[in-house]
């Protein structure tokens, strides 16, 4: 059998965005053509890769074992055909939040020469990316199960504690302040033992038993858009728990935004790279980012009062 390496990249894709939508997006085909092209794939294994319903997306084990195998077959095949580019830098963001964004525009401010190779991917999938010599930085969190997966490799430096706000309704009075008591408690990602769980749905698990109060999850729409219409079109009294990247954007938008009261829990994004020697570009792009943390003071964030900062106990601030 002669391996489509196309649709095997395909498959690589959705078993890592865990949704056809979003991969569909990324590789700029169509979600039936990316279906129908999965589907292919499958019948010229032998056997079902993924598990999917109108809901969720997940890998089946045969899935898992063929998604170890297509990683290693792609890097293999990248190798092959493609010699490291001088003046790029390949870097990565996290959906629509802001922390790499403000780093590679000052970057390229500052290096208009060096052409940024840019992807989206979460945490996960940057340091495995990082790790197998796809990305040059990658910007996450970073946690002592994490380093204890991945030992040996990689490097890493606290950029932020990015402050976490409690978004309210339109129409709500605006406050500085609010209690994260006086109000059932949202956030816009997917719950324990779903599919999609993945390292934010850990760190705010940690946040409910520190805390003690529940979470309201209501799964992940993805973009600041879809996630401002879900907040508008709610009737019920709530507060959103949200990253300052997306809290921001929503006050712009005339919907109240408060800082927690009792508690300011801090989300750590970490500046991750490979160990020995770097190119010049890459230690430039380190060296624009820790300026910007520090003049922007991201890692003295403002809280309500005397409220403590707050991350949870597995996560690492220092190298």
């Amino acid at each position: 059998m002669d391996l489509d390496l196309r649709l095997v990249r395909y498959f690589v894709t959705v078993a890592d965005e865990l949704h056809f939508g979003r991969a569909a997006t990324e590789l700029f085909i169509s979600q039936p053509t990316l279906s129908k092209q999965i589907r292919r794939l499958e019948a010229e294994v032998g056997a079902p890769l993924l598990a999917r319903d109108s809901r969720h997306v997940a890998l089946t084990p045969r899935g898992e074992r063929f998604l170890q195998l297509a990683r290693q077959l792609l890097a293999t095949a990248d190798q092959m055909l493609r010699e490291p580019t001088p003046g790029h830098l390949r870097i990565a963001h996290i959906f629509e939040l802001d922390t790499s964004r403000v780093v590679a525009d000052a970057f390229l401010t500052a290096h208009p020469g060096v052409r940024l190779v840019q992807s989206q991917m979460d945490s996960a999938r940057q340091l495995t990316a990082l790790l197998e010599d796809h990305l040059d930085i990658a910007v996450l969190r970073v946690t002592s199960g994490l380093k204890a997966e991945y030992p040996a490799g990689w490097r890493h430096a606290l950029l932020r504690l990015e402050p976490f706000w409690l978004v309210g309704r339109p129409g709500d009075p605006s406050r500085p302040a609010a209690s994260v008591h006086e109000r059932p408690l949202e956030v816009f990602a997917d719950a324990p033992g779903t599919a999609l769980y993945n390292v934010h749905g850990r760190y705010l698990s940690s946040w409910e038993q520190h805390t003690g109060v529940a979470l309201h999850w209501l799964g992940n729409p993805g973009t600041f858009d879809s996630c401002h219409a879900a907040i508008s079109r709610a009737r019920d009294s709530a507060y959103v728990l949200e990253f300052d990247s997306y809290a921001r954007r929503y006050a712009d938008r005339g919907v109240p935004v408060h800082r927690p009261r009792e508690l300011q829990p801090v989300y750590p994004w970490s500046l991750a790279w490979r160990e020995g020697d770097q190119p010049e570009s890459v230690r430039a792009y380190l060296r624009i980012a820790r300026e910007t943390a520090e003049q922007r003071g991201w890692l003295h964030p403002e809280r309500a009062d005397a409220a403590p900062l707050w991350v949870p106990p597995e996560d690492l601030t220092t190298a």
